[in-house]
C-alpha cells in the first residue's frame, strides 16, 4: 500500500546468533510491546521484530515507549533485531510479517530451541523442503487467558487442562484454519524423546494457517502458508512442542469486513498461484518429481485446473 518508511534493524541484537538457530520473527504493535519484552526474556534467542507505528501525532511518543522498554530489558538488547515500519496503513499483516521474516539473521524461522538437540528434526529442516508446525491452543473461557504466569509448560499438564476442558486447539470455531493438524494424533503421541517424532500433515486445506517453522533460504520469496505448501514444502508437527495464546481483544468488526474483502482476493490468488508454480515446474522439468505433488493434489480443487494446466507426459 506504500509508501511506508521502513528502518530495518532500527534496534540491533546484541548478541550475533548461530546460523542454525531459530529465529522467531514476529510482528507488534504498541500495545504489545510488553509481550515482546516478556517473549525476549522466556525464550533468550533470536528474535526478528517487525513493529508498526502509526505516522501521526503519538508517533514520537510510541517510539519513546519502545526505546525506554529496549532500555530497561536487557534480554530485548541482546536477543532482540527491531525493525521499524512507519506509516499510516493499519493491519498490513502480510507486510509486516515479510519484514520480520525477511530481515532474520539465521538459517530458519519461528520459534524453539529444543528441537535443535532432535538430529532427525534438524535433518528435515536442513533439507529445506519441511515446515515444522507448532500446534496452538486457546482457553476456552477467555478470562482464563489473560494471565501468562498460568499456563502449562509442559505437555502433560496442557493434556489435563484439555481433559478438564479448560483449553483447546486455537480457534476451534474456524475448523480449517488449524484443524489440518490433527490434534487427535498429537494428543496420543508419545514425548518420550525416542519415540516422539513429527507426524505428515495429511489433511491439507487452502484455509489452513499454523504456526510453523521453516528454512529462509528456498522459501523466502513465498507471500504465505499456502504458496509455501505448493512450493513442494511439506508440513510436519511437532509432537511435544506447543504455544498458547494470550487473550486479548479484537476490532471484531474490523476484522468482520477484512475476512469478506479477503475471501475474493484469497479466491484470485489461489489460481494465480496454482498457474505461476505449474509453469515454474514445467520449465524447470519438476513436473513429475515429488516436489510438484501437493500443487498437483491442492490445485486440481480449483475448477478448470486440470484442463488448463498439462505437464510434459499429459500432454
Amino acid at each position: 500500500m506504500g509508501p511506508s518508511d521502513l528502518k530495518p534493524y532500527y534496534f540491533k541484537a546484541q548478541k550475533v546468533p548461530e546460523q542454525e538457530d531459530i529465529t522467531m520473527a514476529t510482528l507488534v504493535t504498541r500495545n504489545r510491546f510488553k509481550v515482546l519484552s516478556r517473549l525476549a526474556t522466556h525464550y533468550k534467542g533470536p528474535i526478528s521484530a517487525a513493529v508498526h507505528v502509526n505516522d501521526d501525532d503519538t508517533k514520537e511518543e510510541t517510539i519513546e515507549e519502545l526505546r525506554a522498554l529496549y532500555a530497561v530489558n536487557p534480554d530485548l538488547r541482546d536477543y532482540v533485531d527491531i525493525h521499524l515500519i512507519v506509516d499510516k496503513f493499519d493491519r498490513q499483516f502480510n507486510m509486516w510479517r515479510n519484514v520480520a521474516k525477511f530481515f532474520a539473521r539465521t538459517d530458519y524461522i519461528m520459534m524453539l530451541d529444543s528441537i535443535r538437540n532432535n538430529p532427525a528434526i534438524m535433518d528435515k529442516l536442513r533439507a529445506g523442503k519441511t515446515a515444522l508446525v507448532v500446534p496452538a491452543f486457546e482457553y476456552l473461557v477467555q478470562d482464563d487467558g489473560l494471565d501468562w504466569r498460568t499456563f502449562p509448560t509442559t505437555k502433560a499438564q496442557l493434556l489435563q487442562e484439555v481433559e478438564e476442558d479448560k483449553i483447546d486447539m486455537f480457534h476451534k470455531s474456524w475448523l480449517r484454519g488449524h484443524g489440518s493438524t490433527n490434534y487427535t494424533q498429537w494428543y496420543q503421541t508419545p514425548t518420550d524423546s525416542a519415540l516422539a517424532q513429527p507426524y505428515k500433515v495429511v489433511d491439507y486445506n487452502f484455509s489452513y494457517e499454523p504456526y510453523i517453522i521453516y528454512k529462509k533460504e528456498g522459501s523466502s520469496d513465498a507471500a504465505c502458508l499456502y504458496e509455501i505448501y505448493l512450493s513442494g514444502i511439506d508440513y510436519y508437527v511437532l509432537p511435544a512442542d506447543f504455544l498458547i495464546h494470550q487473550t486479548h481483544e479484537y476490532p471484531e468488526e474490523t476484522r468482520r469486513k477484512e475476512r469478506q474483502y479477503n475471501r475474493k482476493l484469497y479466491s484470485n490468488f489461489r489460481e494465480e498461484l496454482c498457474l505461476r508454480y505449474s509453469r515454474l515446474f514445467v520449465a524447470t522439468g519438476a513436473w513429475d518429481e515429488p516436489l510438484a505433488d501437493n500443487l498437483k493434489t491442492e490445485c486440481q480443487k480449483i475448477r478448470g485446473f486440470r484442463s488448463t494446466i498439462k505437464g510434459p507426459t499429459e500432454a
